[in-house]
């Protein structure tokens, strides 16, 4: 029987308060679809010591990036916009420390929402800090009142957003204000939103398997064929070529 390959997945990470004790936390979605794309999920909490860390990480085949609140724009030189929410210290000083050993390492990353926004700042690209304001002939990437809020997705053929969605019309999920603005050196955009803004990028350097999506295929309003965007990484570590299923 071949060895399913493990998956690490960060995990956010809540302050203690007046009222609750500090805990961390993964919405179900993420190791669910880590599990149903044929690897088996390892949840990593924010591990101080970076020993410690490398332990955990040489268990590891690859790792998901997962989405949280807005990183600080503070550790990269810019101003913190009104409109951000940023994610706790703790979880931001982990998340930064694991995405730099990954990429040191040259592991195969998956960066989901804000995730795939560390993916593109750690390696020297930038991010607009609120759509809105920044490209402002944009169309609206959230909605507060409909958590399921859709938009139309164009791919580069020939890549593995191409692989998975094929041609024809697409709709993803859509819930961020920030995006990638300057994709980073050894990336390419392989899917955008009709407007133009970066809703998918993927490592072109051939020695590191590393992508990242604006959008959720884990979450609930995701759509069944987001689920191949998992296939294609889990298969992508385990050397297997994933079939594309017949449409009818």
């Amino acid at each position: 029987m071949v060895s399913k390959p493990l998956i690490g997945l960060n995990t956010n990470y809540r302050s203690a308060s007046k009222d609750a004790p500090a805990y961390t936390l993964l919405t179900a979605g993420y190791f669910d679809c880590v599990a149903k794309a044929g690897a088996i999920p390892l949840l990593i909490p924010p591990i101080d010591e970076e020993y410690d860390l490398a332990r955990v990480l040489d268990l590891l085949d690859g790792v998901v990036l997962c989405g949280g609140a807005d990183l600080d724009p503070r550790r990269d030189g810019f101003m913190v916009h009104p409109a951000q929410r940023l994610l706790d210290r703790r979880r931001e000083d982990f998340d930064r420390l694991l995405i730099r050993m990954v990429a040191s390492r040259r592991m195969p990353v998956f960066g989901i929402g804000s995730g795939m926004q560390l993916l593109n700042v750690s390696q020297g690209g930038n991010l607009y800090l609120h759509v809105p304001e920044d490209l402002p002939r944009a169309l609206p990437h959230s909605d507060a009142m409909d958590r399921a809020h859709r938009h139309a997705l164009e791919v580069e053929m020939g890549s593995l957003m191409g692989r998975v969605y094929g041609e024809g019309e697409i709709r993803v999920n859509s819930s961020h204000h920030m995006a990638v603005d300057e994709v980073a050196p050894g990336f390419a955009a392989t899917a955008r939103c009709p407007d133009g803004v970066v809703e998918a990028i993927e490592g072109t350097t051939g020695d590191w398997f590393a992508l990242g999506t604006q959008f959720h295929p884990q979450s609930d309003s995701a759509s069944a064929l987001d689920l191949r965007i998992f296939e294609e990484f889990v298969g992508g570590i385990a050397g297997q070529v994933v079939e594309m299923p017949m449409v009818a």
